[in-house]
């Protein structure tokens, strides 16, 4: 039956086309209110236990957000007169970077050695046309032998060099300060590009990743979105057949994209690389409420109805299917609120209003639109409700068949689960066609990793780092971690004070280790210290009351479970070797390592929730336990059998894909909805459970597979993101809609034809 409300829209047009205008208006305002972000903190929590563990690093000792630019000369060697000339200089500008705290190079490397009693500190590199052959013969031995500068700042065969910018934003508008970061350094390696046309310039760390995570969200909205809108349009109106459907759903999936935008403002959430795709996803789940309606109107007119007839029938057949698939497509995006990463929990919010809008706007404003506009029944669709019959025919003949075979099909893929894995590296994000995912490869093969793990050990009481037995536990801990085979580089102050006694002792090698005795690494410090330029201290390694120091370890790009394995390795060890001293491991790459598995196991949790409320809500809709439990047959399926076959697609879990089977839970309900209304609809009538059959494939069958075309188009789309949790979410979502539409074309009406009894009337 069709609501008395949606009874007098179609008798008040004009007044529901007033009040809907209002609405749209009254939400679409907030879209003022809507801003972007795209550093990396907003994947985690205030409460998240890593960016906590990060804050408190960062807040020990100095920031580490940085801007690391190599240096890559074609002639294969930074160590010639024109390259050191070029570092000194760009090492120069790159003090003047917005937010600079600190810049280090090869050539700006505070080098130390002896003058007979005195400790003489100063640039590796201080005046560039002072250099000569045997100046720059003495650069190369010293910095190809100092562990400070070997594949940090310099590859060890002297073909790459490069430049660390620490800025310290100050956070009130981090998307600008990224920008301001990133120009001004863009502009400095544009032009000593034109300077020295044999150097080529690659930019990375923190900053870097921030700027591309912006980037590529813009390059999202500015493309994927109208791409979308294009396709949809093409696709609507070839087969709806008609300018005036096509037009009428257009403004529904624009009212519902701007209203639920427009929410989000005036809710205070911001634009991300995440929510950034909401449109697109609204713009594909608006169309298939609207296909629906409008499909069974044009059925209606083509039978002879009225105009006013036929939308009164579209919306009585429609009224509940469209209601139920929206509230479980709701409920599927709102299990994100389980994620762990925030802005996933705002992409779930926001789409869930969205589709709530699209679902009020299809059932008011679009019969309206329908009705003042001139809408024609289209062209006779014979040949596809000819398949659609087909089809039918086929199913009913080979149900025997195909309920085993596809049961076996589904139980092999659900077994090829078992090869994926989580796996999040935070440089995998992005595509490889990607400026920053190019200059990380080139980086991690040519100098060292962009990934960094910092150790904080800390001994509880003041000038700790002066104490022998501390430093020897500090020295043992880098020595070790360099000893792991996924380290490539170690920063530890040790490797300063061990130079500084060697330099004391008239640059005799020998004296390359520990000093003996608190005073002689207290009096060593203090002398370097006091001797070292303003912003290239020791407050990057040490903290204030020299209870504790950093360690910094630079690895090759690794997955989650690496990740984590070696902290965990690392932590175990101090505990073991040295428990009187408090070890802490944090860092960026860390924290999107643990992230991604503690995302995975909430979801996990959350996914029999959803499939609980949603096969409850199809009971209470369809009003029997048997279709509502039949259901969950073709609501389970195609996530498992997705999920096998991304097994052999990728086999990697990552952050997205951790909540892609609740958010198509929600989605491939639908299909299931509307051919089981259809279903119930002929039983009712007196029909049996063959003919029902036939009854539905004739009369939905055609709008489910043009709603699934859209579905499938719409997530597919996001394949061309170059963001990979983007790219990699549409293609598994996309694949899932498929393969569901599948699984209710063939094993749903199988499993109705093999247990719902033939014979039995089904009564309202």
């Amino acid at each position: 039956m069709t609501s008395p409300g949606l009874h007098r829209c179609l008798r008040h047009p004009w007044w529901a086309l007033f009040f809907s205008l209002l609405l749209i208006a009254l939400c679409s305002i907030g879209m003022g209110k809507l801003y972007f972000r795209g550093d990396y903190r907003i994947f985690f929590s205030p409460q998240n236990p890593q960016l906590l563990a990060f804050e408190q690093m960062q807040y020990d000792f100095n920031k580490s957000d940085n801007l690391l630019i190599a240096v890559v000369p074609q002639d294969g060697n930074v160590f010639t007169a024109d390259t050191l000339t070029l570092l000194q200089q760009l090492t120069e500008a790159a003090w003047l970077t917005p937010y600079a705290i600190r810049v280090d190079s090869v050539t700006n490397y505070q080098h130390t050695e002896a003058d007979n009693d005195d400790l003489l500190v100063a640039d590796l590199l201080y005046d560039p046309a002072s250099l000569t052959p045997d100046s720059i013969a003495r650069i190369k031995q010293i910095a190809l032998q100092e562990p400070a500068l070997v594949n940090r700042l310099v590859s060890a065969s002297g073909a790459v060099a490069a430049i660390n910018i620490t800025v310290q934003l100050p956070e009130k508008d981090q998307n600008k300060e990224v920008q301001d970061v990133w120009q001004y350094m863009r502009q400095q390696t544009d032009d000593f590009a034109t300077r020295y046309p044999g150097v080529e310039f690659h930019l990375t760390g923190v900053i870097a990743m921030n700027h591309a995570f912006a980037s590529e969200a813009e390059n999202d909205a500015k493309n994927l979105v109208p791409l979308m809108l294009l396709g949809i349009l093409v696709m609507l109106a070839w087969l709806l057949r008609s300018v005036t459907a096509s037009f009428a759903t257009l403004v529904i999936i624009i009212v519902s994209v701007t209203s639920a935008l427009g929410l989000a403002g005036w809710a205070g959430i911001f634009l991300s690389t995440a929510t950034i795709n909401v449109p697109t996803i609204l713009m594909t789940l608006a169309v298939a409420d609207s296909v629906h309606i409008i499909a069974s109107a044009q059925f209606a007119l083509r039978r002879g109805d009225t105009k006013l007839n036929a939308l009164h029938y579209s919306i009585s057949r429609n009224l509940k299917p469209v209601l139920i698939t929206s509230i479980t497509t709701a409920i599927g995006f709102l299990t994100l609120n389980f994620s762990e990463v925030p802005i996933l929990r705002d992409l779930g919010n926001m789409t869930a209003a969205g589709v709530m809008l699209a679902c009020l706007y299809s059932l008011v404003l679009l019969p309206v639109l329908l009705l003042l506009l001139p809408l024609k029944a289209g062209k006779a669709t014979a040949d596809t409700h000819g398949a659609m019959d087909w089809l039918a025919d086929t199913v009913i003949r080979y149900q025997r068949l195909l309920l085993p075979g596809l049961s076996i099909f589904i139980l092999l893929c659900t077994a090829l689960i078992s090869l994926n894995k989580v796996n999040d590296e935070a440089i995998k994000y992005f595509a490889e066609s990607t400026e920053f995912r190019q200059s990380n490869d080139f980086l991690e093969q040519n100098l060292s990793g962009f990934t960094l793990m910092d150790f904080s050990v800390n001994a509880g009481q003041s000038n700790a780092v002066n104490q022998p037995e501390f430093l020897a536990a500090v020295d043992d801990f880098s020595q070790w971690l360099l000893a792991q085979p996924e380290v490539t580089h170690v920063n530890t102050v040790t490797d300063v004070i061990k130079r500084l006694n060697k330099n004391m002792h008239g640059d005799n090698q020998a004296f390359y280790r520990l000093p003996d005795s608190s005073e002689q690494a207290a009096q060593f410090l203090l002398m370097y210290e006091m001797s070292l330029p303003f912003g290239l201290d020791l407050n990057n390694q040490l903290n204030i009351d020299k209870s504790a120091t950093r360690i910094s370890a630079t690895l090759r790009n690794l997955g989650s479970k690496e990740l984590t394995g070696l902290e965990a390795r690392a932590l175990q060890y101090m505990a073991e070797q040295y428990p009187h001293y408090k070890v802490t491991a944090a860092s960026a790459a860390l924290m999107f390592a643990h992230i991604g598995e503690r995302n995975m196991a909430s979801m996990l949790k959350t996914l029999p929730l959803a499939l609980v409320l949603i096969s409850l809500l199809l009971i209470f809709s369809l009003q029997s336990w048997r279709l509502g439990l039949l259901s969950m047959v073709p609501n389970i399926a195609p996530a498992l059998v997705g999920f096998g076959l991304w097994g052999l697609i990728s086999g990697e879990i990552n952050l997205a894909l951790s909540v892609v089977a609740g958010m198509s839970l929600g989605i491939i309900v639908d299909d299931t909805v509307h051919f089981l209304s259809k279903y119930q609809h002929a039983r009712q009538e007196g029909r049996d459970a063959e003919a029902a059959v036939r009854y539905a494939f004739h009369s939905v069958g055609r709008a489910l597979w043009i709603t699934t075309l859209v579905l499938v188009a719409g997530f597919g789309v996001l394949m061309f993101s170059g963001f990979r949790l983007n790219s990699d979410m549409g293609m598994l979502t996309a694949l899932i809609i498929f393969i569901a539409l599948l699984i209710d074309f063939l094993l749903l009406p199988a499993c109705l034809l093999r247990f719902d009894n033939p014979r039995e009337k089904h009564h309202v």
